[in-house]
């Protein structure tokens, strides 16, 4: 499966299409506010017509989970989904199909000066090219 991840502020999805609102970030300040994570996933054509699972995780420089504290203890930033792509009428054999999907975040308890890195795994499967990183600012910008 071929994925395109990019972060922006906001995103959406409509009729089939992927909106995005101030995307292709990858530093941010200190203090980050609502963000979001825009997909693209070009689904092969023998993978059409079967249900997937999708599973994107929050991990710091370390490659360590990033956690919130909850009332069940400490839990890792994860954001899950399952999607299936049927092949339409007319489409030519082989041909893959798009997948767009809009993940919308509240402020992350992110620490100024780092970097994180969003990784994504499709069926348990992941790729190194299946991520997207960026970096908070030590500081606010005066």
């Amino acid at each position: 499966m071929r994925v395109t991840m990019m972060l922006c502020d906001a995103a959406q999805v409509a009729e089939g299409k992927l909106f995005v609102l101030g995307g292709g970030w990858s530093i941010t300040g200190a203090q980050m506010g609502p963000s979001a994570i825009a997909l693209k996933l070009e689904v092969p054509w023998d993978q059409t017509n079967v249900a997937h699972h999708w599973e994107l995780y929050l991990v710091d420089a370390d490659g360590r989970p990033v956690t919130i504290h909850t009332d069940d203890g400490q839990q890792a930033i994860e954001v899950r989904g399952d999607f299936e792509v049927g092949r339409p009428p007319g489409l030519p054999t082989g041909a893959p199909l798009d997948v767009p999907i809009a993940v919308n975040l509240p402020p992350l308890p992110v620490h100024g000066g780092e970097r994180y890195e969003w990784r994504l795994t499709i069926d348990g499967e992941s790729n190194e090219e299946w991520s997207v990183s960026f970096t908070t600012l030590a500081t606010e910008p005066a």
